[in-house]
């Protein structure tokens, strides 16, 4: 007597059935119903049942629960299956192999973040001093990082890089240059350790030079978003030149990379001239939380001046003591408009002056940067780590922006207020 072909299962029977035992799909040879009672619930499965071609023996191979694929979907999978054992090949091993590649791919794997330190490592050789290191990791970090950092250097595109040099590629664009070359050097590491193939995403020769403009051509226009780290000096000294409060106040902004409302709005409550320490309250900071700023040598020299002159409780007294109380933040731009080269340039443009130099041109962290600008850290692990302010790492930084600025070994001697017009 011949064997009774199996009927084809039906979605119902799939959803309903609950006894135990194995149950042929009559339309896709070697699909099984696997229904299995346990104590508290009954379970469902796929399986596929075949003849390896290999070995000739019995093999089963699960596709799933019956709650995650459905029975045309199992049928489907379950034909692919039957078509490589007609080709002769095991489904099984064939699976196991691809999820041993995958595996093995996921191990080579590597984050743009860990790339960067990996690369350092080897092109830490050829650097004359450690400060050009700082430098490389301050840049990618601040620019590179919030978008390439996580991403596996084998899914990065043209397209990400872009959206990286984008921002500050007409603003900052010798800076915006700097990234793009290093990200660049940090790929090619990558490619030629064989962490991806193909095309470099951050060549300015491929199809990135395609979708920005050419460096050489606006390089002219830069100065007209924020002065340049090289032209603070000259500005500085254009500032010494000028009579009033309000010139004093825009160096001393400068010298303390503090927010433009944070200078104006300074009290003398606030400034411990003992600790050379700047205390500006949670209320009047932008992040709600208090902020200590180090004062370099320049700076308490400014507020000196401005000590034996106070008129109340602000450190820059306005005009008209009885309307405006402290300076007004237009004071500030009618400063840069009396002074034709900086026509235009915006006091906040002054700490993106401060950051670029501090990522160029010296080998602090990046967090101690972000805290010196009173940035908010948007990473909690970051921010756990972070608990300290690092006030004394803050202040040799200042000290270091202060000797920038001046090219003399001694400051330009401030004239006292009380023999000039506010």
């Amino acid at each position: 007597m011949g064997r009774i072909a199996a009927k084809p299962l039906t979605a119902k029977q799939v959803e309903s059935e609950k006894h135990d035992g194995y149950y042929a799909d009559g339309a896709c040879p070697g699909l099984n119903l696997q229904v299995a009672k346990g104590q508290s619930r009954i379970t469902r499965s796929w399986v596929f049942r075949y003849t390896s071609p290999t070995t000739r023996k019995r093999r089963e191979l699960g596709l799933g629960s019956t709650r995650v694929r459905s029975l045309a979907d199992a049928r489907k999978l379950a034909n692919d299956y039957r078509l490589q054992v007609l080709n002769g090949q095991d489904p099984k091993d064939e699976r196991d192999k691809q999820r041993a590649v995958a595996v093995a791919a996921r191990a080579h794997r590597i984050t743009f973040d860990e790339a960067v330190s990996k690369c350092l490592e080897t092109k830490s050789l050829e650097w004359k001093n450690v400060k050009h290191g700082q430098q490389w990791i301050n840049t990618l970090t601040t620019y590179a990082s919030p978008l390439l950092g996580k991403q596996p250097v084998e899914l990065i595109t043209t397209d990400l890089v872009y959206k990286v040099l984008e921002p500050i590629w007409v603003t900052k664009t010798e800076t915006a240059t700097r990234v793009r070359q290093r990200i660049e050097v940090v790929l090619d590491w990558c490619k030629a350790r064989g962490y991806f193939n193909g095309e470099n995403p951050a060549r300015l020769k491929g199809a990135l030079g395609e979708l920005l403009p050419k460096a050489q051509k606006i390089k002219k226009v830069e100065h007209h978003a924020a002065i340049h780290y090289t032209q603070v000096h000259e500005f500085v000294t254009a500032l010494h030149a000028m009579s009033g409060t309000a010139p004093l106040a825009l160096e001393f902004m400068l010298l303390t990379a503090a927010r433009t409302g944070e200078a104006v709005g300074a009290r003398w409550d606030e400034i411990d001239m003992a600790a050379k320490v700047w205390t500006v309250p949670a209320e009047r900071m932008k992040a709600g939380r208090e902020h200590r700023v180090p004062l370099c040598s320049r700076a308490v020299e400014i507020l000196k001046t401005m000590q034996a002159a106070q008129q109340n409780d602000f450190v820059f007294p306005g005009h008209s003591i009885q309307k405006n109380p402290h300076l007004s933040t237009g004071a500030f731009l009618a400063v840069f408009n009396r002074l034709p080269k900086f026509k235009g340039y915006t006091p906040h443009g002054l700490r993106s002056c401060f950051r670029d130099w501090a990522s160029e041109r010296t080998q602090f962290h990046n967090e101690t940067l972000e805290l010196a600008l009173a940035h908010t850290i948007k990473n909690k692990a970051e921010a756990a780590y972070r608990r300290q302010d690092q006030l004394e790492k803050r202040a040799k930084l200042m000290q270091q922006w202060q000797q920038h600025i001046e090219t003399a070994n001694q400051p330009p001697s401030i004239i006292s207020l009380q023999t000039k017009k506010r």
